[in-house]
């Protein structure tokens, strides 16, 4: 058993339950209120507002998802708060939002979408956030920097590397990260299997998959990694 067992157990819903972005819009908290009611565990972005506030929200522009432009992270977060999602009421919400409604109910698996020489304070933030909060919790980054970060802070939480390739260079770089003594991997499904994950799981480290979106996709993950990060079907139904 490892620290991060418990992430194999539950279907994780990418962004939480949305539809797509058709009525119920990604990372936010009707899509995270939707997961929470369907009994799946919430996997989550977030970016570092330009108070300090760690939001969640993935890409570093705001234009797609709010249909103005401007770079997430020169706005505070009582800025970003006030931002419709989608066109919808729901709203960008803070780190701490997501916490006062999840509660523990479902487990969170949080990435954090860094930016190389721009993150200091970032890993410090969502530790601070974080603490006392007594649900499951993973934290996990494509950014290796990050991941260091949260080492050298004592995260208490698993930290997992996000990653993808099927190229010897790319199982290099990521062999080299799990050196930091990380405790899970999220991986692209497509490109699984491949020699790098393979080593990985015999020597124990669950692995999720990013991002499963049909039945072809869902069989793959399970004939090569432990669990699913999905969206766009329901798999319980």
């Amino acid at each position: 058993m490892t620290k991060a067992d418990w992430l194999t157990k539950l279907p994780i819903a990418h962004r939480g339950f949305h539809d797509m972005n058709k009525t119920v819009w990604e990372n936010t908290l009707s899509a995270f209120s939707r997961a929470i009611d369907a009994g799946y565990a919430i996997e989550c972005d977030l970016q570092l507002a330009a108070d300090g506030v760690p939001i969640v929200f993935h890409d570093d522009d705001l234009q797609r998802l709010c249909n103005i432009p401007g770079d997430v992270r020169q706005r505070t977060s009582q800025e970003l708060g006030m931002l419709a999602v989608g066109g919808t009421g729901d709203r960008i919400p803070t780190l701490k939002q997501l916490l006062d409604l999840c509660q523990g109910k479902v487990p969170l698996v949080l990435e954090l979408k860094g930016r190389k020489d721009d993150d200091e304070g970032f890993a410090a933030a969502v530790l601070d956030v974080l603490e006392g909060y007594k649900g499951q919790v993973a934290l996990m980054s494509f950014d290796v920097w990050l991941l260091k970060d949260l080492k050298e802070l004592d995260c208490p939480y698993p930290l997992g590397l996000t990653a993808e390739g099927n190229e010897p260079e790319k199982f290099f770089q990521h062999d080299e990260a799990m050196h930091l003594g990380l405790d899970f991997i999220s991986y692209h499904f497509g490109h699984l299997p491949n020699p790098f994950i393979t080593a990985q799981r015999a020597s124990g480290i669950p692995v999720i998959t990013w991002t499963v979106r049909d039945q072809a996709a869902r069989e793959h993950t399970f004939a090569n990694a432990d669990q699913m990060t999905f969206e766009g079907f329901n798999p319980l139904a």
